[in-house]
């Protein structure tokens, strides 16, 4: 069999998360769904899909980096065992990986019996129903929050999606059992609803912290200030300090993504920017002159800016 990074199309060093990215994205190219009634793409949807399976478990792409499994995930004829009456012994030509669990979770007959609709070594037979996939937009507040979408059915039936809170752009809602039937005494498949998150104007997402930029004014920027600052749970009081420099961060505690599990949240951090005011104005330009006649100090000297 090819190597499995090729197969993927990425090197030995890539990250688990860039092998996942690959993955997913040779996924919808070659999903069967994609491309009804071409075999061959079919077959390439197969070697990726077994590829991920095992390049995408910790622990079984250690023991595919080291050798002690192939590509096709059984170990070097000299190292296949067997288990009877709870002994391991040698096997030979029939040795495999029949009553064999994997260290990372996957059992062997039921990794290959779901990828390929066949029990490995055996004759081909009725296939679980292949997956159907949707995609679906939300706002960046009900990402976060979470939320429910309706959607529709290949048989016309409405189905309503509940959208986890603190979903992220691209990530996918499995629903067990509503993709295509499958095969005579075989399961369906399962339908992967994927989620697209709209940008929003003023927020902006980092991990489980969420960034706003704020404008503030230049008396609210010297003399200090409390003032309403936009959250995702709505308007908040926040003080500015006297003195306040654009470019200054303030964090809102709690006020950020909802971490797993729901009881704890992100953060929200909220970048000043003083902002002048847009018409000219004769008073503070003469108020502004005498002060600096007054009090003249370098801004860019020791920042090693100066000319």
């Amino acid at each position: 069999m090819r190597d499995l990074y090729d197969i993927l199309g990425v090197p030995r060093s890539a990250s688990d998360a860039e092998i996942k990215k690959a993955y997913r994205k040779l996924a919808k190219e070659l999903h069967p769904d994609t491309n009804p009634g071409d075999s061959s793409v079919e077959e390439r949807f197969k070697e990726v899909s077994a590829a991920y399976h095992i390049l995408g478990d910790v622990e079984q792409r250690k023991r595919y980096d080291s050798g002690e499994i192939g590509a096709d995930g059984q170990q070097p004829r000299q190292q296949r065992y067997e288990y009877a009456g709870g002994q391991r012994r040698q096997g030979g030509d029939g040795a495999g990986f029949e009553g064999f669990s994997f260290g990372g979770g996957f059992d062997a007959d039921d990794l290959f019996s779901d990828l390929f609709g066949q029990r490995r070594g055996r004759s081909r037979g009725p296939a679980k129903g292949a997956d159907r996939t949707y995609k679906i937009s939300v706002s960046f507040i009900d990402a976060v929050k979470g939320a429910t979408r309706r959607i529709s059915m290949p048989d016309g039936k409405k189905l309503d999606v509940k959208i986890p809170p603190g979903i992220e752009d691209g990530q996918q809602i499995r629903l067990k059992g509503l993709g295509h039937p499958g095969g005579p005494g075989q399961p369906a498949g399962d339908a992967l609803v994927e989620v697209a998150v709209t940008p929003h104007d003023h927020f902006r997402r980092e991990g489980a912290d969420i960034h706003l930029e704020l404008p503030i004014s230049l008396d609210e920027a010297v003399l200090g200030a409390k003032i309403a600052v936009p959250t995702i749970d709505g308007m908040v009081n926040m003080t500015i300090p006297k003195g306040t420099n654009s470019g200054r961060t303030l964090r809102l505690r709690g006020k950020g993504v909802p971490l797993k599990g729901g009881t704890e949240r992100g953060d929200q951090y909220v970048r000043l920017e003083i902002m002048l005011p847009e018409e000219a104005n004769p008073e503070l330009e003469s108020l502004i002159e005498k002060w600096a006649r007054e009090h003249s100090y370098d801004v860019r000297g020791k920042r090693g800016l100066a000319g």
